[in-house]
């Protein structure tokens, strides 16, 4: 009896201090960001494009959409209804519609991040579709990052990779909303876009970047610089919650000319799943969505 109740201290003691871990890692929900992101609608953003492709700007649209959803731990995707299976993340569905000469371009990417923590990032998943084909690369982040990445390109068409646990520039779109104190700054290691990989041919693989933070009157600008890359991104957002993203800049810092640029149209919240019918399609007119 005597071991049998040590063994079952020993086991307290072990759940306690993994609670206490837990507790340390987590960020407090203020009332206004519970006031805003459940109030059952998405934040539906839209942007004027500029895109950089084949060396010539191109005219098209961006959106961004954020919503918080209930997301399976498990299986890593959306859950149809809240258990002790699943978390609340923040999810961003980033998309850019433009045409290259006869042909269109549609790039989505989602991005899932856990509330509470400080080390959200729960998976990445980024489509390319054009007339030539299409590409798709997952990423999920388990004890390491697990990537699976498919393309129609010679020598990179399905590739299965597992990297070290390390940040990646997709999930800061999140940390801007989520917890806009911590961007990190200074010397750092960072596995770019996964839209920028696959439209660049660039190895999946983390690269070294300097992130820095500037202050203007009404706004800040958050800046990733990758020297190995001549790449240069710079997101700016409004200084005050939500921290509403207003527009993004992308460089080729060898060829100044090629650069992207998305300056916000109009942001609106609205359960965007439910209006699916005919007649819903002036809310797309509100956004300045042709």
């Amino acid at each position: 009896m005597k071991h049998l109740l040590l063994f079952i201290s020993f086991i307290l003691m072990g759940c306690q201090t993994q609670e206490k871990k837990e507790d340390s890692t987590s960020l407090p929900l203020s009332k206004a960001f519970k006031s805003y992101w459940f109030d059952g609608t998405a934040e539906l953003s839209s942007y004027q494009l500029m895109q950089s492709r084949y060396g010539t700007p191109r005219e098209g649209h961006a959106v961004l959409i954020y919503v918080t959803e209930d997301f399976l731990v498990k299986e890593q995707v959306k859950a149809n209804k809240k258990s002790e299976a699943s978390q609340m993340v923040l999810k961003l569905n980033r998309t850019k519609k433009f045409n290259t000469g006869i042909y269109p371009y549609s790039i989505m990417s989602s991005v899932f991040s856990k509330l509470r923590q400080k080390k959200p990032l729960a998976k990445i998943t980024t489509s390319v579709q054009e007339w030539c084909g299409q590409a798709y690369t997952q990423l999920n982040r388990k004890e390491r990052l697990e990537i699976s990445s498919h393309s129609y390109f010679e020598g990179e068409a399905d590739q299965d990779l597992s990297l070290e646990d390390t940040l990646t520039e997709d999930e800061l779109w999140n940390w801007i909303r989520t917890q806009s104190n911590r961007l990190p700054v200074g010397t750092l290691e960072i596995i770019p876009s996964l839209e920028y990989i696959r439209l660049k041919h660039k190895p999946i693989k983390a690269y070294n970047a300097v992130g820095s933070l500037e202050t203007s009157p009404d706004f800040i600008t958050y800046q990733l610089t990758y020297a190995e890359l001549n790449r240069q991104l710079s997101i700016s957002f409004s200084k005050e919650f939500p921290h509403q993203i207003l527009g993004w800049e992308e460089k080729d810092l060898k060829n100044p000319e090629q650069i992207t640029t998305a300056k916000r149209i109009k942001s609106l919240k609205l359960p965007y799943w439910t209006l699916n019918r005919l007649g819903d399609e002036r809310f797309r007119d509100s956004l300045g969505l042709k």
